[in-house]
């Protein structure tokens, strides 16, 4: 079955399909035109599941919602001790990144809006692929604006060319792990070295593989505002591989990478 749903503020597309084969995602994109395709109960119940918790992190996490739990955390309208265990579980893993980047990855930065989407992303969508394993889906590929989460496989990924969006650089083979990249192609220079309050351009765009998009993804934010440093950084981190490209359009990969 196929499912494409706007939510958190992307596409996000669900495959899941147990029979043998092979699968296409393309990390840094989307697929499809909303449509629900095939599918028993088990799976639709499965993939209404799934929907639903991203709908509820959106408004839960979302820091353009003035009324979220971010939002109101973010003006101190929320003491520490009355949060929610999620939004608990998220702040610790922000303090994790920002103290292994010695302060390049931070979302308390001055003069902007407390905001924990960098880790928020990759954490809800590993959380929502744990949904339809616990379902029974043996065989899927959950695309969450680009950022992968892939069950089974082997899944081709590929990862988009920085300067060229109708191209790939590379394309993985994804068997049970996740796959995100941090870029400046589709938001400019988003992405602020914590440390100096600047932006980060000395790459063009970091994927990270890891074993969780949760991993995978707050890794390669958290690289990317390392700089030059960050790819180096994220291939000591465990269970990571790295492909990156540098400003001067350099290729940066680990050995490990499982290109197809």
């Amino acid at each position: 079955m196929r499912r494409v749903e706007h939510v958190m503020g992307f596409p996000v597309s669900l495959r899941i399909d147990d029979e043998r084969g092979e699968g296409d995602e393309r990390d840094g994109g989307d697929e499809g035109d909303g449509d629900d395709e095939g599918g028993g109960d088990g799976l639709g119940a499965a993939a209404d599941a799934v929907f639903a918790w991203l709908r509820e992190v959106d408004a839960r996490f979302s820091p353009f919602l003035p009324q979220s739990e971010v939002s109101r955390y973010g003006r101190g309208e929320v003491a520490h001790g009355a949060l929610s265990a999620d939004l608990a579980e998220v702040l610790g893993l922000c303090e994790e990144y920002r103290a292994a980047t010695g302060g390049a990855f931070d979302v308390r930065l001055p003069g902007r809006e407390f905001d924990p989407c960098a880790v928020v992303k990759g954490w809800s969508v590993q959380r929502a692929a744990g949904l339809l394993a616990a379902a029974g889906a043996r065989r899927f590929c959950l695309n969450a604006g680009g950022d992968v989460v892939a069950a089974g496989g082997p899944w081709r990924v590929g990862i988009r060319h920085p300067e060229r969006a109708d191209q790939v650089c590379a394309v993985l083979a994804v068997t049970d792990a996740a796959v995100a990249t941090s870029g400046r192609y589709e938001r400019g220079d988003h992405i602020l070295d914590g440390r100096t309050g600047r932006p980060v351009t000395g790459l063009l765009s970091l994927t990270v593989l890891a074993p969780t998009l949760t991993e995978a993804d707050a890794t390669a934010t958290a690289a990317f505002a390392l700089g030059a440093e960050g790819p180096a950084w994220a291939a000591a981190r465990p269970g990571c591989e790295v492909f990156a490209v540098d400003a001067g359009r350099s290729v940066l990969r680990t050995p490990g990478l499982p290109l197809a």
